[in-house]
This record gives C-alpha cells, sequence and structure tokens, in this order.
C-alpha cells in the first residue's frame, strides 16, 4: 500500500551545550522554501513557535505545553531546557486504498527539539513537519520515570492570528457539529454568537469565543489558513476559543465526566495540530496534509473495503412519511420481554419486507449496489431522550421485516445490503453488542454499517468529542474490520485523517447533512463544508434529492429541501466521499430520469482531482478522471448566482469528447423555481472552455467522455 520513491533522511545533531542550545531558535523551512517556522523558549523557559508564508505572518509568537491536574510536580508549560534535536526529510508518494487520486504526495521537512524540564527531570519532545502546505507538529513524551501517568487540565497550544481574519466558524461545542456556518471577522464571533447559535438533541458550548476545526480563515491580504487535527487517537477532540482582545486562539479540549482533558501514560505521542496555509483557495481543497499524518494502512488485505453507490429507507422517516417505530402501542420496550407479536402495528413502519423489495428492485434496476434500512430492529418505540443503557439489541428485526428472505432477495438482485446501528449514544451497550452484531451482519452478507450517536451519550457525563468516545469509535472501526465491514458513522467525532490507516472507516456525518437542508441549511453551506469538515476526510451529506416540497410526501411538513437539481447534482463531485447515496425515493427519480441518468451514472472511485475554483461561502468546481478510465467529470455547488469560464486543458490533446451538461436553467431559483435545469450535450477537446450557470444555492455537474 506504500510506494516510496524518493526517501531522504539527514539526521543532523544539534546537541550542545544546554545554556548553549537552549538560547537558539530551531528554524524550519518547507521544501519549497514559501512557509518557515521558527520554535524558541521564552525566558521562563515556555516552548513557542511561528509560522509564516512567503514573508508573511501566518501564525505569531505561540505558545505551547500542558497544564496539569493533580501533579505535584507542577504544570508542563515553563522551566524548560533545549537538550537536542534533530532535523530529517521526507519524501514519498503512497497510495491510498481510496481517495480522490491514485496517490498522494507525502513531501516534509522535519524538526524535533528535546525538551528537560531541570527542576522535575520530565522530559517532552515537540515534533514539526513542514509541508509545501501547511504545518503539522505534536507533543511527544518518551516513557520516564518521573512522568509516566498525568491528567492534562488544559493544552497550552496557542494559535496567535496575524489579523481580524474573516472566519468561517460554528459554536464550539463538545456533542454537536450540526450548526451552520457563520461567515464574520473574528472580533464579530462574540457579538454573533446568541444569534447564531442552534438547538440539537445533545449539546454543551463553553464559550461566547468558542469554535470548531477545522476552522477556515481568510486574512486581509488574501491567505487562506486552516486549523485543525490530524491522527486523533486517545485523546480528546480539540476546539478553539478566541481570545477576541489580542485575536489568539488558545486550544480547548472536550473534558471527561469528571472536568479532565485527558488521561496520559507514557510514552505517548498526541495528535498533530494542523495549519494549512496557501494564496490559493483551491490548495486548501487540495490538501492531504492531515492524511500525510496519519499512519500508514494498518491491514495487509483491503480487497474488501469497496467503495459504491447506496439506496436507503430514509427519506422517507426524515419527511414523515414513514416510522421509524412499528406500533405507537408501547410507551416502555424492554428487549426480551416486551412481546411484539401482541401489539397493533401503526401501519406507518418504514423497513418492511415489501417496502425494502421495492427498493432492491430499483436499485438493481439502475445499477446501483447498495442499500441502507433504518428502523428494521426492534426498539424503536422508546429509543430517545431517556438516558436508557439496554436500548437496541443490534439483530432482532420487527415482525413486518423477513430478515432472510430480504437477505436472499438482495443476493439474487446483486444488491449489498447496509446495515444501521443507531445506539442512541449508549455506549456501554453497543460494546456489549459489537461481537454478536457484526458476526450477525457478516452471517447475513452485510458488509457495511451506519453508526449512529443521537442524544446524550450513557454512561452520563461523557461527551460525544471526549477521550472516551474518540477511543470508542476506533474500537467500533477496528472490531468492524474484524469481520471485514466498512464503517460510516454519524453525530461521530470530526474526521481527522484516520482512513489513511483504517480505510474501512470509510465515511462519516459530523456536520449537518442533507436531512438540515429542509429549511435550516443556508444555501452556501455546500460551498463551505469541503472548506472545513471535509478537511479530515468524507462525509456522508446523502445527495440525490430531487422532489423538493415534503407536503407530497407528508401534509404536515411544510418545509422544503433548500436547493435546485443543478446544486444536487454537482454535489456528487464537491463532496467526496466512497460511500455516495443517492437519497431520494425510487418513484421521484421515476419522475425526474434526466437527473437521476447523471446520479447513476457518476463513479465513486477516482484517479486524479482539479480544483478549477474555490472561494470558501461563494463556489467550488472540481473535475475528477474516473478510476482506471479516461473519462472526466465536473461538479459545481454555489452560494452565489455565478457563470463560471471552465477551461478544459486538463483533458488529453488531440481527442476529441462528447460533454454532457446538467446546469441550473436561465430561470432557476431556489425558493421559486428549483426544478429549472437543462441537459445539453457538445463536442468538446481540451482547447474548449465551457460557460455555465449556477444561480444562488446551485450548481451544476458535467461528464466528459472521449468519442469513439
Amino acid at each position: 500500500m506504500r510506494k516510496i520513491n524518493f526517501i531522504k533522511l539527514i539526521l543532523v545533531s544539534l546537541i550542545a551545550s544546554t545554556a548553549f542550545v537552549s538560547a537558539m531558535a530551531q528554524q524550519l523551512t518547507s521544501p519549497n522554501g514559501r512557509l518557515k517556522s521558527e520554535f524558541a523558549l521564552t525566558a521562563d523557559g515556555q516552548p513557542t513557535y511561528t509560522l509564516t508564508y512567503d514573508g508573511k505572518e501566518v501564525i505569531k509568537t505561540s505558545k505551547m505545553g500542558f497544564y496539569l491536574l493533580n501533579n505535584k510536580e507542577g504544570d508542563l508549560v515553563n522551566g524548560f531546557e533545549i537538550v537536542g534535536s534533530a532535523a530529517s526529510s521526507l519524501d514519498e508518494t503512497w497510495t491510498p486504498v481510496w481517495g480522490e487520486a491514485d496517490s498522494y504526495r507525502n513531501h516534509y521537512n522535519e524538526l524535533r527539539v528535546d525538551l528537560l524540564q531541570k527542576a522535575t527531570d520530565r522530559r517532552m519532545s515537540i515534533r514539526f513537519r513542514l509541508f509545501d502546505d501547511g504545518l503539522g507538529f505534536r507533543y511527544e513524551f518518551p516513557s520516564q520515570k518521573n512522568l509516566i501517568y498525568f491528567t492534562v487540565k488544559e493544552e497550552a497550544t496557542e494559535f496567535a492570528m496575524a489579523g481580524d481574519h474573516t472566519a468561517w466558524w460554528i459554536a464550539g461545542d463538545y456533542d454537536t457539529q450540526e450548526f451552520n456556518y457563520t461567515e464574520s471577522r473574528l472580533s464579530e464571533i462574540r457579538g454573533l454568537y446568541d444569534k447564531v447559535f442552534q438547538y440539537n438533541a445533545s449539546q454543551q458550548d463553553f464559550s461566547k469565543t468558542g469554535v470548531q476545526t477545522p476552522l477556515q480563515l481568510k486574512s486581509q491580504d488574501g491567505l487562506y489558513i486552516n486549523i485543525h487535527e490530524a491522527a486523533l487517537i486517545d485523546f480528546p477532540a480539540i476546539n478553539l476559543e478566541l481570545d477576541d482582545k489580542n485575536m489568539v486562539f488558545h486550544t480547548h479540549l472536550t473534558p471527561d465526566a469528571t472536568g479532565a482533558k485527558g488521561h496520559v501514560q507514557t510514552d505517548f505521542n498526541t495528535p498533530w495540530r494542523t495549519v494549512i496555509v496557501s494564496n490559493d483557495a483551491r490548495d486548501i481543497l487540495a490538501s492531504k496534509l492531515v492524511y500525510n499524518l496519519n499512519d500508514p494502512c494498518a491491514y495487509e488485505d483491503t480487497s474488501w473495503i469497496k467503495p459504491m453507490k447506496y439506496m436507503g429507507v430514509w427519506w422517507e422517516m426524515i419527511t414523515g412519511a414513514k416510522k421509524w417505530s412499528y406500533t405507537d402501542d408501547l410507551f416502555s420496550v424492554q428487549l426480551g420481554k416486551t412481546d411484539y407479536s401482541k401489539v397493533k402495528p401503526h401501519g406507518q413502519h418504514g423497513a418492511t419486507t415489501e417496502n425494502v423489495m421495492r427498493h432492491i428492485d430499483f436499485a438493481a434496476k439502475h445499477g446501483i449496489k447498495g442499500l441502507l434500512v433504518e428502523g428494521w430492529n426492534v426498539g424503536w418505540e422508546d429509543w430517545f431522550g431517556h438516558q436508557k443503557d439496554y436500548v437496541f439489541d443490534f439483530v432482532t428485526p420487527y415482525p413486518d421485516f423477513d430478515l432472510v428472505r430480504i437477505r436472499e432477495y438482495a443476493k439474487e438482485k446483486g444488491v449489498d445490503m447496509v446495515m444501521h446501528h443507531e445506539t442512541s449514544s449508549s455506549i456501554r451497550n453497543y460494546e456489549r453488542h459489537l461481537d454478536k452484531a457484526f458476526q450477525f451482519m457478516k452471517d447475513n452478507n452485510y458488509h457495511a454499517v451506519k453508526t449512529g450517536y443521537v442524544g446524550d451519550i450513557v454512561p452520563f457525563g461523557e461527551h460525544h468529542y471526549g477521550q472516551w468516545l474518540v477511543n470508542h469509535y476506533l474500537y467500533v472501526v477496528k472490531k468492524a474490520a474484524e469481520q471485514k465491514i466498512m464503517v460510516n458513522a454519524h453525530e461521530s467525532v470530526h474526521m481527522t485523517g484516520l482512513s489513511r490507516t483504517y480505510p474501512n472507516l470509510v465515511s462519516q456525518e459530523s456536520a449537518k447533512g442533507q436531512e438540515f437542508q429542509t429549511g435550516g441549511n443556508p444555501r452556501n453551506h455546500l460551498t463551505i463544508l469541503p472548506f472545513s469538515r471535509l478537511i479530515g476526510g468524507p462525509m456522508d451529506y446523502t445527495p440525490g434529492i430531487v422532489m423538493f416540497e415534503m407536503k407530497k410526501l407528508n401534509p404536515d411538513n411544510p418545509n422544503w429541501v433548500q436547493t435546485t437539481i443543478g446544486n444536487q447534482l454537482g454535489s456528487y463531485l464537491t463532496m467526496y466521499t466512497p460511500l455516495q447515496m443517492a437519497a431520494d425515493l425510487p418513484e421521484h427519480y421515476e419522475a425526474q430520469m434526466p437527473a437521476f441518468e447523471f446520479i447513476k451514472e457518476v463513479p465513486v472511485e477516482w484517479s486524479e482531482s482539479k480544483y478549477l475554483e474555490a472561494e470558501p461561502g461563494r463556489y467550488i468546481t472540481v473535475a475528477r478522471r474516473e478510476k482506471n478510465s479516461r473519462n472526466w467529470y465536473l461538479g459545481n455547488v454555489s452560494g452565489v448566482p455565478r457563470v463560471s469560464s471552465i477551461k478544459l486543458d486538463f483533458l488529453e490533446p488531440g481527442v476529441k469528447y462528447e460533454a454532457k451538461i446538467w446546469q441550473d436553467g436561465k430561470k432557476a431559483a431556489v425558493e421559486t423555481n428549483p426544478y429549472d435545469y437543462t441537459v445539453t450535450t457538445k463536442r468538446v477537446t481540451s482547447k474548449s472552455t465551457l460557460k455555465l450557470n449556477a444561480v444562488e444555492g446551485g450548481g451544476f455537474a458535467v461528464s466528459i467522455k472521449p468519442i469513439k
């Protein structure tokens, strides 16, 4: 899985007398020379770092270290001396199991600085890696007799901004990322906070200037800056808390039920803190820095990890036309005691044998490989809001869901069933059932699972993004791999590139998805997510809705999907994931067959990707070449009205292609005319330019194939 083209390792011993070395700043330059970082100690021995891009300040002098709980020796923030350092370089090319390209380049210069807190004889190293597109650094604690176990009170890492930048931000929170993004100056966050804060099923904010990562910023002189973390393992997820007088972000870790922010046993490496930088927004989207800071694939055999498109018995429930539950007769369910044969079905259950088989038929007819079914298992009558421990068993179907019949029918039709495991955030319950649940999936030919973590965490007081839950999510991924199962996690922690190491983590939600498009998501939502949520990995956004009025499915639902056909199609390219949903109902696709033809056709595996134009909150256009093919696909989402002039100079010279174009019509409008789109074809070459239309909240999609 890992092909090294060129490795250059230079170990430079910089060990000298303590007094001499401590007085020296350690400098690091990116391979192309445009980024420079400097490490130094303050007068009282606190670690600091800086970052510049073409001489412009990106991160001003920023402090580092850790504050500890109940440690007699004090904190790990000052009193340090430099006792050694080493420099190295790496240039390699590695092959992902799935991704936006056949291979990724991992090219950086590295500096490790070894520190000694002389008064306590405690040691800590800080490792910096500087790429052409940004900086990553982490703390490393070697095994040592004076620092074996410690508990973090807070991380002292700062990100000192060089100005009052524009930010695309959501409120800092320990339990949810399902917020609309707000665009504002950093100085405006505090004043806007209460106005933009939104209710969620589980949430815990912490500050009027708290924001989440990945955080996209833009300086007044045109630098794009993205702050996040990589390789989040056995540690709490970060938020950022802004000192809006000095424009300094302070790291704010997610606490556990006791208030602690990380329990550490040395030797131990923290997750990487990341800063991606460019004067071109397209470089932010193309960056693989977060992936590159993760370890190579942990699995020898990855042949069972297969990207696919899938449908779902799901959207009917989102609209309220169907229900996850089976009956209205039960106010309390006790698994193993409640007898569903003695209750009356309410008649609105979505996961019936007949409905599932109807979806299987449609998926098979149109070459869609997978089908997700939600609400198939007993327990949905009282699943939410009760802090219930034993809430689901993940193996017992409702009486109207014929598991064996559906299994055999799907196998006959060549459709892979996707299991649904909603946990209701009862973590102990899910873990006690994992082995049985995954064996059940294997026995019944389910190769992928959608997990869910709706509601407050059980045990009480833990948070979705705390250390305990971070460990749980990875535990599920590893247990799934034992049975060769792919995982699509919803309501879990933000992605941090772990899919490089554990590629059966094929997708996550971890942001406001399609279901919030029915009245909640702003029209530029999809132009921000690739700059924020997707920096760490794929998102299961569930695109492909082509019928927008919810009242046509449920007369009691007045909402409508605030989008256009062009926007829905374009998002298949801009919202990358190897597990891609066609989220609408069969009958709606049959009524919008010209649009559905693109949804059927667009691939889920790519050999190369080119971001053609981008501006956060405004527009994104990307071109991708199909895996092992000469076919190209373009997609655009726009938050503003726009006519894009797209040069096709990435095509093979001298080859004639046919371009099929789906785009917003001239009269298209999200509120009044969302179904207005055109489908046209034309011949093009590498010298051609396409002028393509997108309205506010709209977009376009294009397939480009060589003419045989």
